[in-house]
C-alpha cells in the first residue's frame, strides 16, 4: 500500500475549496479546476462527437484498437462535472483496454433535474444500438453521480425492453438518494471529501422536490436488478459513500447477478481519477479494464 502517497491525496483534499455558500457556477469552476490536475495518459485520441442529440468526448487508442465501446458518465453530483473532468478515468480506461469511450455531457441539475440526465443516458445508448453497435460488446461505465446514471439507466434499458450491456463498471457510485446506509455518519470525518450536508446540497437540486425512494434514485435500496449485467463495484473505505456499494452488491447477489464488490483501503471518494499519482487507482483500473474486457464480445 502506498502509504505516502495517500497522505499526499488526503491532505489535497482537505485543503479548503468551494463551499456550499458558493453559486453553482463557483460549484462548477472549482471542480474543473481541480480535476484539470489528474494526469491523462498518452496514446489516446480525444475528439468532439454527439450521442443522442448530446454532445460528447470521443476517445480512442492511438493504435491497435479492439471491438467494443464503453459509454460513460461523469460524476459531480448531477450538478458539475463533464467529460473533461472524468478524461483521467476515461482516457486509462481506453489506454489499459484498447476499447473506445465515448463520455457523455448529460444535462445538469439544477437547471435539468431528475430525471433529465438519465433520459440523455437511455437516450445516448438507444443511439449506440440504433447505429448499429450490438449490446454485447458495450459497457456501461461512471464515477460517482455517474456511476448511479450508470445502474440507472441499465434498469431503464431493461424496462423499456432493450437488450442490457455486457457490463456496469461503477466507480464510487452514488446509488442512495435517501442516505440512509450507515456509512454516511460512520465515515464522518474520515471522507475527506464529503459530508452528509454537502450530499444533501447537492441532491436538492437534482430531486428539486421529489421523493428519493424510487429505484431510480436509491437502487441501493430499493431496485429489482432482475435480468442486471455483471456488476462491478468499486469504492474506498474512507467514503461516506460506502455503504451506497456494499448494499448495491447485497441486493445484486439477492437477484444472482453476477457482483464483484472491489472494496481499497484507507482511500478516498474516486481516487482511480488518480491514476498516475496514486498507485492504488492504477490498480483498480486494472482490474475495471480486465472485468470490461473479460466481458465484452
Amino acid at each position: 500500500m502506498s502509504r505516502e502517497q495517500r497522505k499526499v491525496v488526503n491532505e489535497m483534499l482537505r485543503r479548503p475549496r468551494t463551499s456550499n455558500s458558493k453559486t453553482v457556477e463557483e460549484m462548477r469552476t472549482g471542480f474543473a479546476a481541480m480535476m484539470a490536475t489528474m494526469k491523462v495518459p498518452a496514446g489516446v485520441r480525444i475528439t468532439q462527437t454527439t450521442l443522442g442529440n448530446r454532445p460528447g468526448l470521443l476517445v480512442e487508442p492511438a493504435q491497435d484498437a479492439h471491438l467494443g465501446t464503453i459509454l460513460y458518465f461523469h460524476g459531480g453530483g448531477y450538478v458539475f462535472g463533464s467529460p473533461d473532468t472524468a478524461m483521467s478515468l476515461t482516457a486509462n480506461l481506453v489506454s489499459k483496454t484498447s476499447i473506445r469511450s465515448v463520455s457523455l455531457d448529460y444535462r445538469l441539475a439544477p437547471e435539468h433535474p431528475f430525471p433529465a440526465a438519465l433520459d440523455d443516458a437511455l437516450s445516448a445508448y438507444r443511439s449506440l444500438l440504433e447505429s448499429g453497435v450490438e449490446a454485447t460488446s458495450i459497457a456501461f461505465a461512471g464515477d460517482s453521480a455517474g456511476g448511479g446514471i450508470a445502474v440507472s439507466t441499465c434498469l431503464m434499458a431493461r424496462d423499456a425492453g432493450l437488450p442490457m450491456p455486457a457490463v456496469v463498471v461503477a466507480f464510487s457510485p452514488s446509488l442512495d438518494k435517501t442516505f440512509s446506509g450507515a456509512s454516511i455518519d460512520s465515515k464522518a470525518g474520515i471522507d475527506p471529501f464529503f459530508t452528509r450536508e454537502s450530499l444533501a446540497y447537492t441532491a436538492a437540486m437534482y430531486l428539486a422536490g421529489q421523493d428519493p425512494n424510487q429505484e431510480l434514485l436509491s437502487p441501493a435500496r430499493l431496485a429489482n436488478l432482475t435480468g442486471f449485467p455483471p456488476l462491478l463495484l468499486q469504492v474506498g473505505t474512507n467514503e461516506v459513500l460506502l455503504d451506497d456499494s456494499t448494499q448495491m452488491a447485497d441486493r445484486a447477489r439477492a437477484s444472482s447477478v453476477d457482483v464483484i464488490l472491489d472494496v481499497t483501503a484507507d482511500v478516498p471518494h474516486v481516487f482511480q481519477a488518480f491514476a498516475g499519482i496514486l498507485d492504488e487507482a492504477d490498480q483498480a483500473l486494472d482490474r475495471a479494464a480486465f472485468f470490461i474486457t473479460q466481458h465484452l464480445s
